[in-house]
C-alpha cells in the first residue's frame, strides 16, 4: 500500500494568529520622540527572535505558515478514556506551503524595519546567545543534578517541575512518572512546562532524529546503494532491524523509511557507511548538535544504541525534532504510519528471480495505535525509542485547534505497557488546554547560525548610521549619541530606511518569534 497524503481544507495563517501588534503612539509633550522610539524598539526586539536555520539544513524557503486541515476520509478515533468515539474527521496536523496574506506581508515589512533599527540601539549583549553548558560527555546521573544547563532560560536548569499557572490554567497531570519531560509550543518555541528538562540521560532511538536531521539533505531520495557486508558491521546485539540484506540494492528513500518506521539500526549503519562511516557520521552529528545549541548531547553511536557517555536531554531531543520538522522529507517519514519495504531477491524453481516487498508499520504508538493506546488526535510524528539504559523515550508533535505542540518524555518509572505514550498523551492534553493560560518557563533556542545572521551595523563616532557593519572599537551606539541639531533623529530615520532596503534586497527574515513547521504531511494508511 502506498501512503496517502491528507489535503488541506482550511487555512489559518500563523502570523496573523500569533504575532503581537504594538502601536508606537504619539510621544507625550514632555518625552523625547527618540527615547520613545527607543523604548518601543526595545520591546519589539525582546518580542522577536531570528529563527532562520542554515540553508543547507532545510529544503524550503519563503514565507511559510501553519495550516489547519481536516481529513476527507473518516477515521476511527477513540475517546480519551479509551472507548470508541465513532467515526469522525481526523484532527488537524497537516500544514501547507502558502504565501502570506498581503496584510501579514505589510506588517512583516513594518516590524522588520523596526527590528533592524533596534539592532542599532540595543546593546549587543542583549542579543547574545545562551552560553555553553558544562561538558556534555558525562555519563547519566542517578538523580537530577542540582544545577543543569540554562540554555533556554534559568528555570530550565533547575531540578523538578517548572510551570507558571495563571488563572484558569489546568493543573498538570498528577500521574507523571518520567524522569524528564517537556511541553513546548512548536511554533513560538515557548516552553509551557518542564521537568528536569536538561537532565542528561541515555536517549535510545530518539537520537535518530539528530541522525536524520544531519544526513537527510545529503542524497536525493532516488539515490541507490548496493549493501556490502561492511555496511552492516558493528550493529549492536538485540538492535531493532528493518530487514536490510547484504548484496541487495535499496534507494535512500527505502532506507529512511526503515529508520523512521522500524527504527532500523541496519538502515542507520548503511546510511552511515554511505556518509563515510560511523566515526565520520558521529562527528557530524555532534557538530550539528552544537550548531542547534543542543549542548546536553554527546553522540557515540548514530543509532542511539547504549554506549558509555552517550547522553542527551528532553530539551535537546525537542530541539532535534523542531529542527528536523523544517525538512519536508523528515516530516513525511516521521508521519508515515505504514508502507512497503523491499524484500529479499529470491529464485523460484524455474530460476526466475523476484523481489516481493513486505509491509512495515511505524512503532510510534500515538501515530499507529495499539491495544491500549489510541491514535492521538492531530499527531504527526516524531520518534520513539527503547534501550536497557534509556528505558522508553518519546518525542511527538501534534496539532489541535491551530496550536502545535512538541512533547518529549524520557524513561517513565511506572512499569506499564506503553506508559511512555500514555504520559505523553496526558501532557499533550494538558498543553492544548493550558496554551495561552500559562506563562512560559523558558524557550527553545534557535540555531547558532540564526543568531549570527542578525545584522550588526556599526555606527560611527558621530552617531550617524553608517560604518562598515563590524563596529569600530570605542564607538557608541545611536542611543548614546548626542542629538544636536536633530542629528540623532536623522540617524534613526536613516536606519529605518536602510532596514527596509536590506529586507527588500536580501529577502525576508523570520522575526516574529516563529520558526514555522511548513507543509507537515501526515501519511496515514487506513483499512
Amino acid at each position: 500500500m502506498t501512503p496517502t497524503t491528507v489535503p488541506n481544507t482550511k487555512e489559518t495563517t500563523a502570523s496573523s494568529r500569533c504575532t503581537q501588534k504594538y502601536a508606537v503612539g504619539s510621544p507625550s509633550s514632555n518625552a523625547s520622540p527618540l527615547l520613545s522610539l527607543i523604548r518601543f524598539l526595545t520591546k519589539v526586539i525582546q518580542m522577536i527572535q531570528l529563527h532562520t536555520p542554515k540553508a543547507s539544513r532545510n529544503q524550503e524557503t519563503g514565507r511559510l505558515s501553519f495550516m489547519v486541515s481536516v481529513s476527507p476520509h473518516a477515521v476511527r478515533i477513540r475517546a480519551r478514556g479509551g472507548r470508541r468515539a465513532g467515526t469522525a474527521p481526523h484532527a488537524g496536523g497537516t500544514f501547507s506551503l502558502v504565501p502570506a496574506p498581503k496584510k501579514a506581508v505589510r506588517r512583516s515589512l513594518t516590524v522588520t524595519s523596526a527590528a533592524l533599527t533596534a539592532l542599532l540601539v540595543v546593546s549587543p549583549a542583549a542579543l547574545a546567545a545562551p552560553g555553553p553548558s558544562a561538558s556534555p560527555s558525562a555519563s547519566p546521573s542517578a538523580t537530577p543534578p542540582a544545577s543543569m544547563s540554562t540554555v533556554g532560560g534559568a528555570r530550565l536548569g533547575k531540578p523538578g517541575t517548572q510551570v507558571d499557572l495563571a488563572g484558569g490554567a489546568p493543573v498538570l497531570p498528577k500521574d507523571l512518572t518520567a524522569r524528564s519531560w517537556i511541553v513546548a509550543d512548536a511554533e513560538s518555541g515557548d516552553v509551557l512546562a518542564a521537568h528536569n528538562a536538561h537532565w542528561r540521560l541515555a536517549p535510545a532511538s530518539t537520537l535518530k532524529m539528530l541522525f536524520a536531521d544531519t544526513l537527510l539533505p545529503k542524497w536525493p531520495k532516488t539515490t541507490k546503494h548496493k549493501v556490502v557486508p561492511s555496511d552492516l558491521a558493528g550493529i549492536g546485539a538485540g538492535s531493532s532491524m528493518v530487514g536490510v540484506k547484504e548484496d541487495e540494492t535499496y534507494t535512500v528513500h527505502d532506507l529512511w523509511l526503515g529508520v523512521f518506521l522500524r527504527s532500523g539500526n541496519d538502515a542507520v549503519h548503511v546510511l552511515s557507511a554511505m556518509n563515510g562511516g560511523v566515526e565520520n557520521t558521529v562527528a557530524e552529528m555532534n557538530e550539528h548538535a552544537e550548531e542547534l545549541q543542543a549542548l546536553d548531547t554527546h553522540v557515540v553511536s548514530p543509532d542511539g544504541y547504549d554506549a558509555p557517555e552517550q547522553v542527551s536531554s528532553a530539551y535537546d531531543l525537542t530541539l532535534f525534532a523542531r529542527s528536523g520538522l523544517q525538512k519536508k522529507d523528515f516530516r513525511e517519514y516521521a508521519s508515515t504510519v505504514s508502507t512497503k519495504f523491499p524484500g529479499e531477491t529470491k529464485k523460484d524453481k524455474k530460476g526466475k528471480t523476484s523481489r516481493k516487498p513486505f509491509e512495515i508499520q511505524n512503532t510510534n504508538r500515538l501515530l499507529a495505535g495499539d491495544s491500549d493506546v489510541e491514535v492521538y488526535p492531530g499527531i504527526a510524528g516524531v520518534k520513539n525509542g527503547y534501550t536497557t539504559n534509556a528505558g522508553y523515550t518519546f518525542t511527538g508533535v501534534a496539532e489541535q485547534g491551530g496550536k502545535v505542540l512538541l512533547v518529549t518524555v524520557m524513561n517513565p518509572a511506572k512499569d506499564e505497557h506503553n506508559e511512555v505514550y500514555k504520559e505523553a498523551a496526558r501532557l499533550f492534553d494538558w498543553g492544548f488546554q493550558a496554551a495561552g493560560k500559562v506563562k512560559p518557563v523558558g524557550e527553545l533556542v534557535p540555531p547558532k547560525s540564526a543568531a549570527q545572521q542578525s545584522p550588526q551595523p556599526g555606527p560611527n563616532s558621530s552617531g550617524e548610521a553608517g560604518g562598515t557593519g563590524k563596529g569600530a572599537a570605542g564607538t557608541k551606539p545611536v542611543a548614546g549619541a548626542p542629538a544636536a541639531n536633530g542629528a540623532g533623529g536623522v540617524g534613526v530615520a536613516a536606519g529605518i530606511t536602510a532596514g527596509v532596503l536590506v529586507l527588500l534586497a536580501g529577502g525576508a527574515f523570520l522575526i516574529n518569534r516563529k520558526w514555522p513547521l511548513p507543509d507537515l504531511v501526515r501519511r496515514r494508511t487506513r483499512p
